[in-house]
């Protein structure tokens, strides 16, 4: 298996990234868009998320495809992130139909950075005009770490950020993942390896190697409630719903080798499936389950890759892994 060309998410053909921040507040916005609506299932793995839209996931729903994915810090407040992608998506008629109405479906995510050091006494909600900023940003290429969603993440001991990763599978399939870090847990042991390093592709990430022994204390955490870690896997392979869900699922094992601990009672962990529908399996159980393991192993170099290219930005509470 290989990464790629870009090594983004954007290696499955007909997705577009785009990413909208405010460094004041310390904050941003995530937008996934296909070239045309694409299959999407949910799995939610952490003990507080914070959503809309991911009922109309379940395979059992009217609404098998959406328009676009919204990952947003802001907590509650970056629910609002979702709607200024849906007006937008509107004028450019895009969207499910519903009589003579178009209604498009923006299923979202958010993480809490309102304890991050950004100013967050704004008068009006930003959520809404970051969304619509960030789709109109959308492109194939985007760069990682203090950006978008990532802007303002956290670990227990250093910054989080935005990242992303791909990889070929020998069927021909592509598999991408793009993540939000901001856990209770960390992604490295030492500050100085990751705990994905088994999994990294060239120098990806620093190319900093494996521990040297197992770690025998406790993993460091914030013991506190601001925290998730949201993200999305996408394919070219041709999924129905109840695959994409059970792609995600699988995926939640590339984000608990990356982040110790993850999956927690003050964790939102979750994880959007996507499939473009563009290449038919060959074999469905053996595609499946190699789908299955490469967007776990995206996942977790997406994982260490945002934290790797975490920025310095005034104000914060927390250096960067680099540093």
């Amino acid at each position: 298996m290989q990464t790629g060309p870009k090594n983004l998410i954007t290696d499955v053909a007909g997705l577009r990234v785009g990413n909208a921040q405010n460094d004041q507040i310390k904050t941003g916005t995530t937008v996934l868009v296909g070239d045309a609506p694409f299959t999407c299932g949910v799995s939610v793995m952490g003990g507080a998320p914070g959503t809309r839209e991911t009922d109309l996931l379940a395979p059992d729903k009217t609404v098998q495809q959406v328009d676009a994915l919204t990952l947003s810090g802001g907590s509650a407040f970056g629910l609002d992130a979702p709607s200024g992608v849906a007006d937008a998506l509107r004028t450019q008629g895009r969207g499910f139909p519903v009589g003579d109405q178009t209604v498009p479906i923006v299923p979202g995510a958010i993480l809490f950075d309102l304890l991050n050091g950004g100013d967050k006494n704004w008068d009006t909600n930003p959520y809404k005009a970051l969304g619509s900023a960030a789709l109109e940003a959308v492109s194939e290429d985007f760069v990682l770490g203090s950006v978008g969603a990532g802007t303002g993440g956290t670990l227990a001991t250093h910054k989080g950020g935005l990242g992303s990763a791909s990889m070929v599978l020998p069927s021909g399939h592509t598999v991408g993942a793009l993540v939000a870090v901001n856990a209770l847990g960390d992604a490295s042991p030492d500050g100085k390896h990751f705990w994905a390093a088994p999994w990294e592709v060239d120098t990806e990430f620093g190319g900093k190697g494996l521990m040297p022994s197992a770690p025998s204390a406790l993993p460091n955490t914030k013991l506190s409630s601001h925290n998730t870690t949201i993200a999305i896997v996408a394919t070219d392979a041709d999924l129905t719903q109840a695959q994409c869900t059970r792609m995600a699922t699988a995926a939640h094992d590339g984000m608990a080798r990356a982040l110790v601990p993850s999956h927690t009672p003050m964790d939102g962990d979750l994880i959007f499936g996507v499939s473009t529908n563009a290449k038919p399996l060959d074999n469905d159980i053996a595609d499946t389950l190699w789908l299955g393991h490469a967007a776990a192993t995206c996942l977790a170099r997406a994982i260490a890759r945002g934290v790797w290219h975490a920025a310095h930005k005034e104000g914060d509470t927390l250096p960067c892994f680099r540093s």
